[in-house]
């Protein structure tokens, strides 16, 4: 048997040098680390990067390229690096495209050949950067006001309607301008819940000329934890029956600013999300669950034929709606949206059931037929009325407490585990979680009241650690139910009274306690035995393939040991029958005073 204890060392890189936009830096790399690190600021709006290894020299002679460029984002584990080898060439060139805003990203030079000396180069890079197309005051009144015109318009009103439609800019910024940009306004509902809103209009107005980006930030950190839903629809009837199709891409990080026909989402460090919409599919929608905790763009074009003027002077409308929500659907009939925490990030995920699985459990593949969903709510519920023979027992023996005890758990076992079930095959009297409280709360009580009263205590140190039992159980179940503790904390200090109570009278009556061995033959080892049994099953056999089977066994087993656990009724009190309740005969009475019989 091999054990194994990983260990993870994180050593940060201090003074990397900052490379400058357009300013060659003449750098150099060998042994002993054979490689060098450097980083570059991209700013927002930058289309691409390009960096360049040049002029490379061993010992100041001219030699090709003996190194291999890396070029990474450090911040994020999903994006990947990009990778190029230099071998066999005098220069090196790394392309990105829509590389990450407002973002250092890595560069790292090292050695590709075993080479026992330091080679120089030149580094430089350059950063192309765009500006939005403004759009003005009287452009936004014409874009709305085109959106409004009816189908009923002549098609040489609707062609020169369409043809102003089209964000516009002066011939001095459409040079430099890449996109327009429309803001999206962040609305924080709940945890894991946002919603995004335009802030003009909900239908983005999408041209041929320039894609048109939309910003949905995401930079918390609960952010990551639900799923992102973007929903875009194409109001088709902007198309004017022409051969076009709008072009959408979903990225993190930066935006895709070329969009085409290849469905290339492609960034420099991230794969898109792509939408496809024209006349016969206008409507297109991601599910994205856990996204990264970055800023997401959204960018969106008109794609037009070729030679198509019209087309180019078409302005689509687009619905787009954006959502962050914990769970997708709800998690549908047969999960449940839960709110969990593991080594300190919170995120919300389904919790599926009936061997439905997948991110909103709509996966049938494994689920459970609905008879077999009816087989198993009558066997957890049903199994339950194991507990009548336990019920029959204490008040045989007149333990009148532990008797409504084992009625309370009874009652919510049942109605617990018939509102737990998914699909048709449930009923809920009230709240769930109160139900689930209610279950769990009268399970601990009866183990508690059970043991306790094995230990045959006296009549009020009995009642009175009934009563704190109970109200430190309450206080626990509270603070976490589901906690291991709640039920052992309470089993092990009534059984230590227990052990403390029967060493008592074994010691003082010096013989061993329970003294009959029927005792411990008929009912103590049967009833131990059917708790070790259901114990075993409930630790190690249940699963959530056979919860079903195994915990119907184990509501069975555990009102089977307490029934046999129970301890006989005392000799002092009489029996529990009719006639001694109402009685209306004549008795005789002892009057200790005067030691005289008188006949009442």
């Amino acid at each position: 048997m091999y054990i194994f204890q990983p260990e993870l060392f994180v050593l940060r890189e201090i003074d990397m040098p900052a490379l400058q936009v357009n300013a060659p830096n003449q750098c150099s790399v060998g042994p002993p680390r054979n490689q060098a690190h450097y980083k570059i600021f991209v700013p927002e709006y930058t289309q691409e990067l390009l960096l360049q290894l040049l002029n490379c020299t061993l010992g100041g002679i001219p030699i090709l390229c003996p190194l291999q460029v890396t070029v990474g984002y450090s911040t994020k584990p999903q994006s990947f690096p990009y990778t190029i080898k230099c071998t066999g060439s005098s220069s090196c060139r790394v392309f990105l495209n829509a590389p990450p805003w407002n973002r250092w990203i890595v560069v790292m030079v090292e050695l590709s050949l075993k080479i026992n000396a330091n080679v120089s180069f030149e580094i430089v890079y350059s950063l192309p950067v765009c500006k939005p197309g403004a759009i003005g005051p009287r452009q936004i009144f014409t874009i709305l006001n085109s959106l409004n015109t009816t189908d009923n318009a002549s098609l040489a009103t609707g062609n020169q309607a369409s043809s102003s439609n089209a964000p516009t800019s002066s011939p001095d910024e459409s040079s430099n301008s890449c996109l327009h940009k429309y803001t999206m306004i962040r609305a924080d509902l709940d945890v894991v819940s946002v919603r995004f809103q335009s802030v003009s209009s909900s239908f983005i107005p999408v041209v041929a000329s320039l894609p048109s980006m939309m910003l949905f930030n995401l930079n918390s950190e609960m952010d990551s934890g639900g799923m992102l839903i973007v929903n875009v629809q194409l109001n088709t009837t902007t198309l004017k029956n022409r051969n076009a199709t709008v072009m959408a891409c979903l990225s993190a990080g930066s935006p895709v600013l070329t969009l085409n026909t290849s469905l290339n989402c492609t960034t420099a460090f991230f794969q898109g999300f792509s939408f496809v919409m024209n006349s016969s599919v206008w409507e297109g929608t991601r599910n994205i669950p856990y996204p990264e905790t970055d800023n997401w763009y959204l960018s969106m074009q008109l794609v037009c034929p070729e030679n198509d003027s019209v087309c180019q002077g078409l302005t689509a409308r687009v619905l787009v709606s954006a959502a962050l929500n914990p769970c997708l659907n709800d998690c549908g009939s047969y999960g449940e949206c839960r709110l969990l925490r593991r080594n300190g990030y919170m995120f919300a995920a389904c919790v599926c059931k009936a061997g439905w699985t997948g991110w909103s459990c709509t996966d049938d593949t494994n689920a459970l037929s609905v008879g077999h969903q009816i087989m198993a709510t009558l066997l957890l519920t049903l199994s339950n009325l194991m507990f009548v023979p336990t019920i029959a027992v204490a008040l045989s023996h007149l333990f009148f407490v532990e008797a409504a005890v084992y009625v309370y758990t009874m009652f919510f076992s049942t109605f617990y585990h018939a509102c737990d079930q998914p699909g048709v095959a449930v009923m809920c009297i009230m709240d769930y979680d109160t139900l689930q409280y209610c279950d769990f709360f009268g399970s601990v009580v009866a183990i508690w009241v059970t043991i306790l009263c094995m230990a045959r205590l006296k009549t009020i140190p009995k009642y009175v650690l009934f009563l704190l039992g109970t109200l430190f159980i309450a206080m626990s179940m509270q603070l976490n139910r589901s906690g291991i503790w709640n039920m052992m904390g309470p089993c092990l200090f009534a059984f230590i009274v227990l052990v403390i109570a029967w060493t008592y009278r074994g010691v003082r009556r010096r013989h061993c306690y329970p003294p009959s061995w029927r005792r411990w033959v008929f009912f103590l080892i049967p009833g131990i035995s059917l708790a070790l049994i259901a114990i075993s099953i409930y630790v190690f056999a249940e699963t959530q393939t056979n919860y079903f089977y195994t915990h119907s066994m184990w509501h069975i087993l555990v009102a089977g040991s307490v029934a046999f656990l129970l301890p006989p009724r005392e000799k002092k009190k009489k029996s529990w029958r009719w006639r001694d309740m109402v009685n209306c005969r004549y008795k005789i009475c002892k009057d200790d005073r005067e030691e005289l019989y008188v006949v009442t």
